[in-house]
């Protein structure tokens, strides 16, 4: 077992009294002398964390003692380094920006299809109704470079907020097909699965937890390369462990 365990976890829930919020959270953080980002909004909580286990086991232990946070799910991986070299909370107008204030995961999340399920999809190529499956990724050029679902629909987006646009001009063609929404934790189809039904494409649904949980449930079946990830192991392969650096596409962005 490697040392380090990383964990990224996100929640839609009101959060008032932000600034008393994140230097409650910095300080344990820094109790748990753990490294990483929680970003702290009105909307929820978005976080990606690394530390000893027993560390962040209890500092997750502590967070959901908060009933705001106590449905909060983690994903886990392993390194054999800490990937993160400071500890920051931050606050900011949204966990994931998408500019679409009508759009409130809290209110109603999204369809979403699990890992399991939509391996079966992939396997024959329509869902349980006999549409064809189309994957949408949501995340940006860069983050597909490193590898995405075969034959995934993606528009070459340098930022989130610019899907919206993009999978609005191509309603015509897809509303009659099913589509599965994905990126790398799940936070982003959180709100894209929202849009996308918001706009009339009723058959559409959100990959639960993302990349990797699927890399977690299923591993690399109907995917090619590794996953993007924020942090200093730069990218992950369907196994989870982190990419050889002479493997690596580009280095990672500032």
């Amino acid at each position: 077992m490697k040392p380090v365990l990383n964990i990224a976890a996100y929640l839609f829930v009101t959060l008032e009294q932000l600034g008393d919020l994140r230097q409650a959270m910095l300080n344990a953080c820094n109790a748990h002398n753990l490294k990483g980002t929680v970003l702290l909004a009105h909307e929820g909580i978005n976080l990606f964390l690394a530390g000893e286990e027993q560390a962040v086991r209890s500092y997750l232990e502590w967070l959901r003692a908060d009933a705001r946070f106590q449905p909060i799910e983690v994903k886990e991986s392993w390194s054999d380094s800490q990937p993160f070299g400071r500890m920051l909370v931050k606050i900011k107008n949204e966990i994931i920006r998408m500019n679409h204030p009508t759009i409130a995961p809290e209110n109603g999340r999204a369809n979403f299809i699990a890992a399991k399920k939509l391996r079966d999809w992939l396997d024959r190529g329509t869902d349980d109704f006999g549409r064809p499956v189309v994957m949408v990724d949501t995340r940006n050029a860069f983050e597909v470079e490193y590898g995405t679902f075969k034959n995934a629909l993606h528009f070459n987006i340098q930022k989130f907020t610019e899907f919206p646009d993009a999978i609005a001009a191509h309603k015509e063609e897809l509303e009659n097909k099913t589509l599965v929404s994905f990126c790398t934790g799940g936070i982003r189809c959180e709100k894209s699965g929202l849009y996308m039904r918001e706009i009339g494409l009723e058959h559409s649904y959100q990959l639960e937890g993302g990349i990797l949980k699927y890399f977690e449930e299923v591993g690399s079946a109907h995917y090619d390369g590794s996953c993007f990830v924020f942090d200093d192991r730069e990218a992950l392969e369907p196994t989870l462990d982190s990419i050889a650096k002479e493997q690596s596409i580009r280095n990672k962005p500032q």
